[in-house]
């Protein structure tokens, strides 16, 4: 058997809506391919006095229906097979909720946490420096991923417009002080938290008393604890890539948070605020407790074959992208766990970059109450055109999801003419 990587997993879900909508072979390898692929090198000067060499890379996907979008991301394990699969992911992701944006991903392969301040600010200037040519507000429009925040934008938004003037619309997810839209930051945990409730409202159910367990607690896995727990929801578990904690009856989201941001990590007994209740859990663990949802939302391929028999939840909200393989997608549908997918869940974010970005170009700001109330309608929306779709043609919602969003991308892609 083949690995199960994130990539043969998004092969497997993008080529199987391409047969079921009836597209040929050549139709799907041209809807896959690439438009562009970038890879330079970034030497840097360590603080230490050695240079080191990092790699940059860039995947522009598709841009029929509007200019590049996507994520960078700094990892060590990041290179062009992931910017590829994920690039392709963002193309679909757009097209399904309906914003004028193509897909694009890139990043660089280091780890943020090993370099100072100093070294992390050269690096990412050093990255416009490399790829100035290939980004701007009508072209691509890069914005924060794993291992990137709102800091890195603003380095990237002075860097490119050093050489073409002010351009806030170069990047989204941008601070406020610069050019950024409100709600941004709270944006993909607060779209995972519509998302769940609009499928459940339709199915008659609500999010009141469900238990969550939350699989990463980066802003993803913060914002959407917060915003479930806002909607009655009851937290039971959080970790990190340190660890985590657990209690069956309910953790205290705002401590929980707090803690986090104070110490960095969930590992430590400050994070259960004293309640004898609470135990520790750690990332494998927390995917096969007992509870309702189940968000991973730290990275991909998380759920397996192997552990995929082992999980205990009703539904699995995709927070991250491609966090379950193809084949425990097909183990899960069997077992009766329904899959919300990412392209649909995690949606939120490009959302309101688009609103920040429609924002900069305009030259405006909305409120908080104005994005938040795009956000709903939208997320809503494409939410109820997926589970309807499923109802109505006895498909998961993965099927539903991506057949509806791979119509949409090879409609434009034909028209446009490639």
């Amino acid at each position: 058997m083949a690995a199960e990587t994130s990539r043969s997993t998004f092969e497997t879900f993008f080529e199987s809506a391409c047969t079921s909508l009836g597209y040929d072979a050549a139709t799907f390898e041209l809807l896959l391919l690439a438009s562009r692929e970038v890879r330079a090198e970034l030497p840097l000067h360590r603080d230490d006095g050695s240079i080191a060499v990092f790699n940059a890379y860039r995947v522009q996907h598709h841009n029929a229906r509007g200019p590049y979008k996507g994520g960078l991301r700094f990892h060590p394990e990041l290179d062009l097979d992931e910017a590829r699969a994920l690039a392709c992911l963002m193309t679909l992701k757009t097209a399904l909720v309906e914003v004028p944006f193509g897909g694009a991903k890139g990043g660089i392969d280091c780890d943020p946490a090993g370099l100072s301040a100093r070294e992390l600010e050269l690096l990412t200037r050093k990255f416009v420096e490399r790829l100035h040519r290939l980004i701007g507000p009508n072209l691509d429009i890069p914005a924060p991923d794993v291992g990137t925040g709102p800091q890195e934008m603003a380095w990237i938004q002075d860097e490119y417009s050093k050489i073409y003037g002010y351009s806030p619309g170069v990047v989204t997810g941008k601070p406020i002080a610069t050019g950024g839209s409100l709600g941004r930051a709270s944006a993909t945990g607060e779209g995972l938290a519509i998302v769940l409730e609009t499928l459940l409202t339709h199915r008659g159910e609500g999010v009141e008393g469900l238990r969550v367990a939350i699989q990463g607690f980066g802003n993803v896995g913060r914002h959407t604890a917060r915003a479930l727990h806002e909607r009655g929801a009851r937290v039971v578990a959080v970790c990190d890539r340190d660890g985590g904690v657990h209690d069956p009856g309910g953790l205290d989201v705002a401590d929980v948070v707090a803690a986090r941001l104070r110490d960095g990590s969930l590992a430590g007994p400050t994070a259960s605020s004293g309640a004898s209740t609470i135990v520790p859990v750690d990332n494998a663990s927390l995917l096969e407790l007992d509870c309702d949802v189940l968000v991973p939302c730290a990275v991909s391929s998380v759920v397996t074959s192997a552990n995929a028999p082992r999980l205990r939840c009703r539904y699995l909200l995709e927070g991250a992208n491609s966090p379950v393989t193809a084949e425990a997608d097909a183990l899960l549908r069997r077992r009766g766990v329904e899959v919300v997918p990412d392209i649909l869940a995690n949606s939120g974010g490009v959302v309101v970059s688009y609103f920040e970005w429609a924002q900069n170009l305009q030259q405006v700001a909305w409120s908080l109450e104005e994005v938040q109330h795009r956000l709903r309608e939208r997320l809503q929306r494409a939410t109820l055109q997926v589970v309807e779709a499923a109802a109505d043609e006895g498909l998961s919602l993965r099927e539903a999801a991506y057949r509806i969003a791979t119509a949409r991308v090879k409609e434009a892609f034909f028209v446009a003419g490639f």
